[in-house]
C-alpha cells in the first residue's frame, strides 16, 4: 500500500519542531538567551522611570528671586524653579549637594547686595555664577544670559533684540515637557537586543546544519528546499517573536497601542529571521557565524541609540532596515499611536524584512543547493 506524501504545511510544521528541539538541546544558546533576558529585565527595572524637566537656580539676596523668575526664561516650557538664599555659603552648599536639610540647586547666581543700584545706575557689576558639576554647557550660557537679562530689566532698558511671536522653530518632534524617562527610551533598545539574541542562536543552527549536511538529508525527503526555509524563518520568528512578548510581559510593557506595538514586534523577528538566514548560510562554524551576525547587526542598532537623544535622525539612520521597527515601537508602546498613525514607519519596516528574507532565502538556497 503507498504511504501518502504529508501536505507542504505538514512537512514546515515537522521542520519546525524539529529545530525547536534542536534549541532546546543547545545548553550553550539556551544559557545565553535566559542570561540576556534576565540581564535585560534587569536593567529595565533598574532605569529611572520619571524625567525632571525642572532647573533649580539659587539667587542671593534672596529679595531677588520674584525679580528672576519674571523672565521669560522662566516659563511653563523651560520649567525654572528659583529658590532665594540668605548668603552665599548657603548657596554654594547647595550647588554642591551639601546643604543639611536644605533645598538642592543646579545654578547659583551670587549677586552683589547693591545690585540693583549698581544696574540702575549704570556701575559695573560682579556676579558669580556656581553650577553643579552635571549641568549641561547650554544650560550655563542659558543661566549667564539670564544674569544680563536681569539687569536689563531691573535698570529699565529695552532689550537689545526683540523676537516676534513663534520665533523658536523646532526641527523634529518637539517633546518639550513631553519627555520620555530613560527606562522608556531604552525599552525599544532592549526589544531589538532581544530580536537580535534569538537570530543569532538561529544563525548558529543553520549552520551547523549546514556544515554537517543535515539539510541535504532534509531536502532529499518529500520536503522541498521551499519547505526547509520556509520553517527556518518561521523557526527563527517564532522564537524572536516569543523571547520578545517575555521580556514586555516581565517589563510589564504592554501599554500603549497594543495591536501596533505586536504588529512592529512581528516585523522586527521577520526582519532578524531574514538575517539569520543570510549569516547562517554564509559562516562555516560557531565563531564565524558569530562574527557575520554581529557584522550585521552593529548598523541596525543605531537607530535605537539615536532614540536615546531628541531631535531629527540624519537621513542615512532614516534609511536603515531596523528604523522603522523601532520608530513604530517607540510610537506605539510610549505614546498610544495606532496602526494608521504609524504606516510609514511599518511599511518601512516590513519593506525591508520582505527584502532581507527573500536575500536569506535565496543564499540559503544556493547553500543548499550546493551541499
Amino acid at each position: 500500500m503507498k504511504r501518502a506524501i504529508p501536505s507542504r504545511p505538514a512537512l514546515v510544521a515537522a521542520i519546525v519542531r524539529k529545530d525547536l528541539l534542536e534549541f532546546s538541546r543547545d545548553k550553550l544558546w539556551v544559557a545565553l538567551t535566559a542570561m540576556a533576558l534576565v540581564m535585560f529585565v534587569v536593567i529595565f527595572w533598574l532605569l529611572p522611570d520619571r524625567v525632571d524637566e525642572t532647573i533649580r537656580v539659587g539667587i542671593v539676596p534672596s529679595g531677588l528671586a520674584s525679580a528672576l523668575q519674571q523672565l521669560a526664561l522662566a516659563d511653563d516650557e523651560v520649567g525654572l524653579e528659583v529658590i532665594g538664599f540668605s548668603d552665599e555659603e548657603s548657596l554654594r552648599a547647595a550647588v554642591a549637594g551639601e546643604a543639611d536639610g536644605g533645598p538642592e540647586v543646579q545654578v547659583g547666581l551670587a549677586l552683589p547686595e547693591a545690585f540693583v543700584v549698581r544696574v540702575a545706575t549704570r556701575q559695573d557689576v560682579t556676579v558669580r555664577v556656581y553650577v553643579d558639576a552635571a549641568v549641561p554647557r547650554e544650560v550655563r550660557g542659558a543661566m549667564t544670559s539670564a544674569v544680563r537679562e536681569l539687569a536689563l530689566m531691573l535698570s529699565g532698558a529695552p532689550l537689545p533684540v526683540t523676537l516676534p511671536e513663534g520665533d523658536v522653530i523646532v526641527l523634529g518632534e518637539d517633546r518639550a515637557g513631553d519627555q520620555l524617562p530613560l527606562r522608556e527610551r531604552l525599552r525599544p533598545l532592549l526589544v531589538f537586543f532581544v530580536l537580535i539574541t534569538e537570530s543569532l542562536a538561529l544563525a548558529s543552527l543553520i549552520a551547523s546544519e549546514v556544515a554537517s549536511r543535515t539539510v541535504s538529508a532534509i531536502v532529499v525527503t518529500p520536503a522541498r528546499v521551499a519547505d526547509l526555509i520556509s520553517a527556518k524563518g518561521l523557526t527563527g520568528t517564532l522564537l524572536a517573536l516569543s523571547q520578545a512578548l517575555l521580556l514586555l510581559l516581565l517589563t510589564r510593557s504592554f501599554v500603549g497601542n497594543v495591536p501596533a506595538l505586536l504588529l512592529a514586534l512581528l516585523l522586527g523577528a521577520v526582519l532578524v529571521s531574514g538575517i539569520a538566514l543570510l549569516t547562517g548560510s554564509a559562516g562555516r562554524d560557531f565563531m564565524s557565524t558569530l562574527f557575520l551576525g554581529v557584522l550585521f547587526l552593529i548598523p541596525l542598532m543605531v537607530p535605537s541609540v539615536a532614540l536615546l537623544f531628541p531631535g531629527s535622525a540624519s537621513v542615512w539612520v532614516q534609511v536603515l532596515p531596523s528604523y522603522g521597527v523601532l520608530q513604530a515601537l517607540v510610537g506605539a508602546s510610549s505614546y498610544g499611536r495606532g496602526v494608521l498613525e504609524l504606516i510609514p514607519y511599518l511599511a518601512s519596516a516590513a519593506a525591508w524584512a520582505a527584502l532581507v528574507f527573500a536575500l536569506g532565502w535565496f543564499a540559503l538556497a544556493r547553500k543548499v543547493a550546493r551541499a
